[in-house]
């Protein structure tokens, strides 16, 4: 653990109320079929009755930067379907922990692939086409089973899946607002008040409030050029009108590039791409039509690392300060290739319709699985299995989800409820890409769907 009294820039977050980590674990399994036996009757617990308790951290929790501002900043390029680079900015989080390896200047895999044609909203589906985001599954993905618990930590209370709600706010023309500095962080002390200087302003409607509470609340906020975006994280703005507070900022990443890195700091990547969006996962809709992110019980589903490097790979820049000594320290035989930044995809032998999935909407994520597959973006350090979903001026996607489908998005597998269950079933068929990288986007190959068009 890091000591407190020397802060660097935040590893992850973890989201799991303090109840879970002191409720009994006994009695579960990880087979669907089983869980019928967990429903003992106690009283489910909403979303809304726990906004204030939605993450724990460990009781020495100390971000990870000599400052809440990253200024140093690197340079990464990737290339697009045309074969011109597109530059984004990322921020180094911690130097000694971040990977050097370049996103190479010739890409194979996308130099072999015709670049897609047509318009695309970038306020929708931001990014560029070679974006790792916008990337499908290629004919030459490598896969093995990622082993994923399906009731994690064998406990009743464990979210599956819980929703890691992000604050996109793409208003260039709205006022600017101060966003000032805040230590309270994840430390269960009032968010509100500021007990530091400006940290950034950023466009932000003026109703729009993000309450004080103990969740991720990673934001991105497109700035009056257009196409700059800036990440933070937590964000809390209590009062309509007034000042916002954050811990930090993350470099500003171009609307238009490759939009790899941002505000999740269990792995350095965006809080804004492989986001559930407003308008996804709709009824009458095929399926969110570019990769997803996912935050996993590290303990039980990554690879037992030994060197803070080792506990990471591309496209993720970092690992959670804890990583040595937390990482599947449950889970020691896991492969190698599952760390922080691992992509998972349901592989396509998998005959979708033999997973016996009972609602819509997990059908929708599995078409999306298995053809763009969901990067490992985050740890949720008490037992759960976090979907990445928006929240902002344009709309919240729990709240759509529950209008469109007459139940709650987050779930616990105490519930035994068809949408927990399926998402149990999509987490066991999730398998790791092994042959992920920036030469191989999504294994290689041919892309399973059309590329994205171009912005």
């Amino acid at each position: 653990m890091n000591n407190p009294t020397s802060p660097t820039l935040r590893a992850t977050v973890v989201f799991a109320p303090v109840l879970l980590l002191l409720a009994a674990c006994g009695g579960g399994t990880s087979t669907p079929s089983e869980l019928s036996s967990q429903a003992n009757g106690l009283p489910d617990i909403t979303a809304a009755s726990i906004v204030s308790t939605d993450v724990v951290h460990p009781a020495d929790y100390a971000p990870e930067a000599e400052s809440a501002i990253m200024e140093n900043d690197a340079s990464l390029t990737a290339i697009d379907a045309t074969g011109a680079s597109a530059s984004s900015d990322i921020g180094s989080i911690n130097p000694a922990n971040v990977s050097t390896e370049p996103i190479p200047t010739t890409d194979k895999f996308l130099a072999s692939v015709v670049g897609a044609s047509g318009g695309r909203d970038p306020l929708k589906q931001p990014f560029s086409t070679g974006s790792i985001w916008n990337m499908p599954i290629g004919s030459g993905a490598i896969y093995l089973p990622a082993n994923l618990p399906t009731n994690p930590g064998r406990n009743i209370w464990a979210k599956m899946p819980g929703i890691d709600d992000e604050h996109i706010v793409l208003k260039p023309t709205a006022p600017l607002t101060k966003i000032n500095a805040s230590n309270a962080a994840w430390s269960g002390r009032n968010r509100c008040a500021a007990t530091g200087g400006l940290l950034l302003q950023v466009p932000m409607p003026s109703n729009y409030i993000v309450p004080n509470s103990t969740s991720n609340s990673s934001s991105s906020f497109l700035l009056a050029d257009g196409r700059s975006i800036v990440q933070t994280q937590p964000l809390a703005r209590c009062t309509a009108g007034g000042p916002g507070t954050a811990l930090v900022k993350f470099a500003s990443v171009d609307l238009y590039g490759p939009g790899i890195t941002g505000a999740h700091g269990g792995s350095g990547l965006s809080a804004i791409g492989g986001s559930i969006r407003v308008g996804e996962l709709r009824p009458g809709s095929t399926g969110p039509r570019h990769v997803l992110k996912l935050a996993v019980y590290a303990k039980e589903s990554l690879y037992k690392c030994s060197s803070r490097s080792n506990c990471f790979r591309w496209p993720a820049v970092t690992s959670d300060s804890y990583a040595v000594g937390n990482y599947g320290v449950n889970n020691p035989n896991s492969h190698p290739s599952m760390k922080m930044g691992s992509l998972l995809a349901i592989p396509p032998a998998t005959n979708l319709n033999a997973l016996g999935l009972e609602t819509v909407p997990a059908r929708q994520l599995a078409w999306t699985l298995q053809n763009y597959g969901a990067y490992i973006v985050d740890d949720t350090y008490a037992p759960g299995f976090f979907l990445n979903a928006e929240v902002g001026p344009d709309g919240s996607v729990p709240a759509q989800f529950k209008a469109d489908y007459g139940f709650e998005m987050e779930q616990k597998v105490q519930g035994n409820t068809a949408w927990m269950r399926d998402i149990q079933r999509l987490a066991k068929a999730l398998h790791v890409v092994t042959n992920n990288g920036p030469s191989s986007i999504g294994g290689g190959g041919t892309p399973r769907q059309p590329l994205a068009p171009q912005i």
